[in-house]
């Protein structure tokens, strides 16, 4: 048995690094769907077609847990997938099988409570609130599942996202630090415009934005704190695993990375973020 690791490409690689360092023994299988990348400019339904389709694959590779390392795909496709797909292809497998997302342990690192919580009166408004910033796809930007969610646990914190329509499609071609560079600034100069100042938190609602983080943070004001998405994903999945033994994550420590795409060695970018060269097989 293993992890599988979906994203639309490379961004989740982001989130595969996190949960190695934390859980080093576990199998992991990494499908990039480079095929159909970028997800954020596409329908709703064919997100979450798309999604399925990588799920399914990697549960055929032996996988008992999917993590979907993709905004996108979390926010757009994860609770349909979990609420109508799932029961029935886990009941043909017979075999415990379940897929997660990582917007649930962004959204408890960012209000410091547990998705569980639940405000026992209406959650109330104060007059001063912590501006917290959303960089991330149209797709994610469109759902709207960080304000709504933040919103019902957390009455002193204010969330603005800025969609970002080709910045994850720049990074999956190996664009340069200087090409990259101008269109963080410009999205962070949209956002501190509409919101009249630089957030005082952020998100890089994206995981392709973890390979250029040092960007973002040179964008924004000295000492902006970021929520990193991967490794609140890596300890969540971490806990989750002791608490259910059902899915068996392996032990031999294997890696196997497949892409949708055009297989071989990816862009400097993905090589210099990993610290070494990353291979893809064909799925």
């Amino acid at each position: 048995m293993a992890i599988g690791v979906f994203d639309s490409g490379v961004g989740g690689l982001s989130v595969h690094h996190a949960l190695v360092r934390r859980l080093p023994t576990a199998d992991f299988v990494y499908l990039a769907d480079q095929a159909h990348t970028p997800y954020g400019g596409r329908s709703g339904e064919d997100i979450v077609n798309l999604t399925q389709a990588g799920c399914e694959r990697l549960f055929d590779q032996g996988c008992s847990l999917v993590v979907l390392a993709c905004n996108t795909a979390a926010a757009v496709a994860l609770r349909r997938l979990q609420q109508t797909w799932l029961p029935t292809y886990r009941g043909a497998k017979a075999r415990p099988l379940n897929i997660l997302g990582i917007i649930v342990p962004t959204i408890e690192a960012a209000t410091g409570l547990p998705w569980t919580h639940e405000p026992t009166q209406p959650v109330e408004k104060v007059e001063h609130v912590d501006v917290l910033g959303i960089f991330c796809t149209p797709a994610t930007a469109a759902s709207r599942v960080y304000e709504i969610e933040i919103d019902k646990r957390s009455g002193d914190v204010a969330v603005f996202s800025e969609a970002c329509p080709t910045l994850a499609r720049q990074i999956e071609a190996g664009a340069g630090e200087e090409e990259l560079r101008a269109a963080v600034e410009a999205h962070v100069a949209s956002l501190s415009r509409r919101i009249g100042r630089p957030p005082d938190r952020a998100i890089l609602g994206c995981t392709h934005y973890e390979i250029i983080a040092a960007l973002f943070r040179a964008a924004l004001p000295v000492g902006t704190p970021l929520i990193h998405q991967p490794d609140a994903t890596a300890e969540a999945i971490a806990l989750y695993l002791r608490r259910h033994a059902q899915y068996d994550p392996g032990s031999s420590g294997g890696r196997l990375f497949l892409t949708t795409g055009a297989a071989g060695l990816q862009n400097g970018l993905v090589e210099q973020f990993w610290g070494s060269p990353v291979s893809f097989d064909a799925a």
